[in-house]
């Protein structure tokens, strides 16, 4: 069918929902909305959230709303052999017209989105290169450093005393374009800088180019940093290229700087990971909010642009929901101060290890609370450590993948599930919402190979490392938390180094302590059950002389153990099998030692 509204050489694009795979499409359309940008159309058919988030703005709210009324938006049919608990989704009924593809993105996600970097091509390239170079969003901010140009402290000496900003190029030629190209200016520095400078510090200097030049403009706000201090100013002039002493400033812009700096040690957390970037020129429209809010100032905005743009709530703190008695009841934790406690570990610490002997619900109280924290299983993701699992498998790497239309097979940098978690916690609108990273057998991985440079952003929150594949600097956002477990009869928890000890807090779970100790005798009082397993599991656990090969209550707490012989069969099959393997060698007859009828107790 033909698409004549459809900007012409643009493919579909596509929207992957997390956790079931559901999937909206759409594409551009050659019609503008009022924030300047290309339109685009959702098409029929799509799946969208049908859950509203924090980050979602009441315009968005509204139109999703009358969509719904309208009967755009319909309930989306259950898929055969979908877990019950899977996210509920609404199906689109007829093609709809948004206002921009972040729009169209927000109706998606159901929170405040970027379209041009959430709606992908099948082969995985965002909308964003699709759009002309000129785009960008209306107001951006921008760190430039300056106090230390080769030994001169610009900003001390130049930058706030006389008004402007600055960068280097002295060995640039004069530059025609006022808004040159990345190609452009990649030609200029590799002629202009041959032999000056190495191929890294050129496509650094390339960036740094063309964001100075191209990519600020007029109103963005611009901040730089000088003796532990913080300084802000916007720009009021588009760039000139003129003559300096020893050509240190002869790129410069014009700013009308904040009289007040503010000091480091009280800049928000985020704000200080984002000034911590090693480049001259980092774009921080990331953290734009928090920049403005330094002064009780708010981004100046055209109004109509305001009417058409999803309107943002005040910033909100991070936290994690109180602990319930219904949680607690829930988990069968008859003491409350414990899982305050993990709560409080979580908000200190960020990490924490579940170790303990199997069946003492280490994953699945893991799953439980990250859930509970994180306000749904949207929130949670899940990976099992193995000894050969790698950085490459966990963060990012560059994997096969098969071209669809030429069959053929190359390498492409692919997202790990903590990079994708990460990236997920860290989209505006979701910066106060818990995220959790859940990993079940974290001891069996060599965890030196796994984390590489993360080992650092664990313990500081607050910077951001170089990643060894993509060249990014990369932050962990605050919101991440990890929750791993430990099965201490598979490696001791000795044997994990020093550095993990110190990033993780651990807390133990025990068959010989509580919460543990109680929890099949609380288990089976709230299931109406006879008590006399949960004696025989003590009776059993008396016995074993080491505390890391004691047995879990989960292996009692299982509908088939209480079908006629299934007491006996998973004592037989679950139980004495891990004892078998924990004496191999010591010639102890264990089904005489640790037996049912050695116990007590003969099943009939």
């Amino acid at each position: 069918m033909p698409q004549p509204d459809r900007l012409p050489g643009t493919p579909d694009f596509r929207i992957k929902l997390p956790q079931d795979g559901a999937e909206a499409r759409g594409y551009l359309l050659t019609r503008f909305g009022g924030n300047g940008t290309n339109k685009f159309l959702l098409r029929e058919g799509s799946l969208v959230t049908a859950e509203e988030w924090p980050g979602l703005g009441r315009h968005a709210r509204r139109v999703r709303a009358e969509l719904r009324a309208e009967g755009a938006l319909v309930d989306a049919p259950a898929v055969p052999g979908q877990l019950q608990d899977a996210p509920t989704r609404w199906a689109v009924t007829r093609d709809i017209e948004c206002n921009s593809s972040s729009a169209a993105a927000a109706l998606v996600f159901g929170y405040d989105a970027s379209g041009p970097e959430s709606w992908r091509t099948d082969e995985g390239h965002p909308l964003s290169d699709y759009l002309s170079t000129g785009w960008r969003p209306p107001h951006k901010a921008w760190l430039v450093r300056g106090s230390n140009v080769s030994g001169h402290n610009l900003v001390r000496q130049l930058w706030l005393k006389e008004g402007f900003v600055s960068l280097s190029g002295a060995l640039l030629p004069p530059l025609e374009e006022s808004d040159p190209t990345k190609s452009a200016l990649r030609r200029f520095v590799e002629e202009g800088y041959e032999g000056a400078a190495s191929y890294h510090q050129k496509q650094g200097l390339v960036d740094e180019l063309h964001a100075f030049l191209t990519q600020m403009r007029v109103g963005d706000t611009v901040a730089t940093y000088d003796d532990d201090r913080l300084y802000l100013g916007r720009i009021t002039g588009d760039a000139l290229q003129t003559t300096s002493p020893g050509g240190l400033s002869n790129l410069r812009r014009t700013v009308t700087w904040r009289t007040e700096g503010h000091a480091y040690d009280e800049l928000p957390g985020e704000l200080r990971q984002k000034l911590s970037v090693q480049h001259d020129v980092v774009d921080l429209t990331g953290v734009l909010d928090a920049l403005e809010g330094l002064d009780g100032e708010a981004a100046d905005t055209d109004e109509t642009e305001a009417a058409e743009t999803l309107e943002r709530p005040a910033p909100k703190e991070l936290t994690l929901p109180e602990i319930s008695d219904a949680l607690a009841g829930e988990l069968l934790v008859h003491d409350r101060a414990w899982l305050e406690e993990l709560r409080e570990l979580l908000l200190d610490e960020k990490q924490l290890v579940f170790y303990g002997p199997p069946g003492t619900g280490k994953t699945y109280l893991a799953m439980k609370l990250a859930e509970y924290f994180g306000g749904g299983p949207e929130q949670v993701k899940i990976v099992q450590f193995h000894p050969s699992y790698a950085y490459e498998d966990f963060f990012e790497g560059f994997r096969p993948v098969e071209d669809p239309e030429t069959r053929e097979v190359a390498f492409r940098l692919t997202a790990g599930p903590l990079r994708e978690l990460a990236d997920l916690a860290s989209r505006e609108g979701n910066r106060h919402v818990p995220h959790f990273l859940i990993i079940d057998e974290i001891n069996r991985a060599n965890l030196a190979k796994v984390f590489g440079e993360l080992y650092f952003l664990l313990e500081y929150r607050d910077r951001s490392v170089r990643l060894t594949y993509s060249g990014d600097d990369f932050p962990l956002p605050p919101n991440l938390f990890v929750i791993g477990t430990m099965n201490t009869a598979d490696r001791s928890i000795a044997l994990v180094d020093a550095a993990m000890r110190r990033r993780f807090a651990f807390v133990e779970l025990s068959p010989r302590t509580e919460p543990t100790a109680g929890l099949l005798a609380r288990w089976l009082e709230r299931e109406g059950r006879d008590p006399e397993p949960a004696r025989l599991l003590d009776a059993l656990n008396s016995r074993i002389d080491d505390a890391d090969f004691a047995i879990g209550p989960s292996y009692l707490m299982k509908p088939g153990v209480y079908r006629d012989g299934g007491l006996e069969r998973t004592w037989r099959t679950k139980i004495l099998p891990l004892l078998e393997e924990h004496h191999y060698g010591e010639g102890i007859d264990v089904a005489a030692r640790y037996g049912l009828d050695s116990l007590g107790e003969r099943p009939a």
